[in-house]
């Protein structure tokens, strides 16, 4: 008997999307790769289609665009919690690229998959179209709410968020059948990741006994990065001061001409792809809201917000800041630096977020959903799910 297919489709609209797919597929893959086809693909560039690689950087395109110009992209999103899931998704999808939606539904059908669990709402709207044999349709939503797009129908929901859990359950189309409350999807990697900050700090080559500071806007590298790098490099406090500057190469090119004063030690960073030791080094993380913020969370430690793109951030920084209790909000580039330079005084001072980390430590990991994906396989695929 044929093996039941698993879909997991990577995309790139902000990194959020991909390393949480990677998460679940790799774990997904681990444990029930014996009894599925389990299949991880670039759904948007893996073909060469002009008509979807064009569509994915739109997507990028408009990130960037939010993290530059915030404004646009709180309207963008309030535009959608108005015209409601279907027109929201018909507009994002069919109207704004509908060469794309006939070609990504197209190649959904050609992979010709029995599950599709998608991190992202388009790959999800392409298999809820798919006409005949339409595969059952996983969604999660890595953010802390589900906006309009990630309404959309799909057979089982998934999210991390207790209170966008909650709130979901609040609309009629969601049931504790067809919603579920999950760990995050952080990167499977993580644990696996040294947790001793002196022992990474030799490693990394970083002063081990100076209090370390991690900036970092997302894999674009667009926020207020530059503006408190250029504060903190002019102070004198012992400090080890880490920009990680992702994409952004015309930032890391500027970052590494900054003078510093004696007291700092300033360690520029491209695209890191060793992003989780350093998380794990710092002693705080400050940069933009997103998913980002459970990486410090994970490894207990706290984190300054400095702005976000749009009322998904906000809403997801809202859940650090008051459900998990471990971030602080502080848009100002000047008063963000005078609470690094307290917290470098006095690191007790830090101690009450450090430990709101520490406590929701439990809630991460992809091993749960994995497991409830499975289950619902089984109940949907009886005969074949073995």
């Amino acid at each position: 008997m044929k093996k039941i297919k698993v879909l997991f489709p990577l995309i790139e609209s902000g990194f959020g999307h991909i390393m949480t797919a990677k998460a679940i597929g790799q774990v997904f893959a681990e444990k029930y790769g014996d009894k599925c086809d389990v299949e991880l693909c670039e759904f948007f560039t893996e073909t060469g289609d002009k008509h979807l690689i064009k569509y994915e950087r739109m997507m990028s395109r408009q990130v960037k665009t939010y993290n530059t110009f915030p404004p646009i992209g709180f309207m963008a999103t309030v535009f959608c919690e108005i015209f409601g899931s279907v027109l929201s998704s018909l507009g994002s999808i069919r109207l704004i690229a509908p060469f794309a939606f006939k070609h990504g539904v197209a190649h959904m059908r050609e992979l010709a998959p029995d599950v599709v669990f998608s991190t992202h709402w388009a790959t999800n709207y392409y298999a809820e179209h798919i006409k005949e044999d339409k595969p059952f349709t996983v969604m999660y939503c890595p953010d802390a709410q589900l906006n309009k797009l990630f309404e959309y129908h799909a057979d089982l929901n998934m999210i991390s968020m207790p209170y966008g859990y909650l709130k979901a359950l609040r609309k009629r189309k969601y049931d504790i059948n067809n919603m579920k409350l999950v760990p995050f999807f952080i990167r499977n990697e993580a644990f696996d990741v040294c947790t001793d900050k002196k022992e990474l700090r030799r490693r990394l080559g970083l002063p081990e006994d100076k209090f370390t500071v991690l900036l970092a806007e997302g894999g674009y590298g667009i926020g207020k990065t530059e503006k408190l790098c250029r504060r903190l490099v002019k102070e004198h406090v012992p400090m080890t001061v880490i920009p990680v500057c992702g994409t952004n190469k015309k930032l890391y090119e500027r970052l590494t001409k900054l003078a510093c004063s004696p007291e700092i030690t300033f360690v520029p960073h491209g695209f890191a792809d060793n992003m989780l030791e350093l998380q794990a080094a710092a002693d705080i993380f400050c940069g933009k809201s997103g998913n980002m913020l459970a990486e410090p969370t994970f490894y207990g430690n706290p984190s300054i917000v400095n702005h976000y793109a749009n009322l998904i951030e906000r809403n997801i920084a809202d859940h650090y800041l008051n459900t998990v209790g471990c971030t602080i909000k502080m848009f100002s580039p000047k008063k963000a630096v005078e609470l690094l330079k307290s917290f470098a005084a006095d690191p007790v001072l830090m101690e009450p977020y450090r430990r709101a980390a520490r406590d929701y430590h439990g809630n991460f990991g992809a091993g749960k959903a994995a497991d409830m994906l499975w289950a619902a396989i089984k109940e949907r695929f009886p005969d074949r799910a073995v």
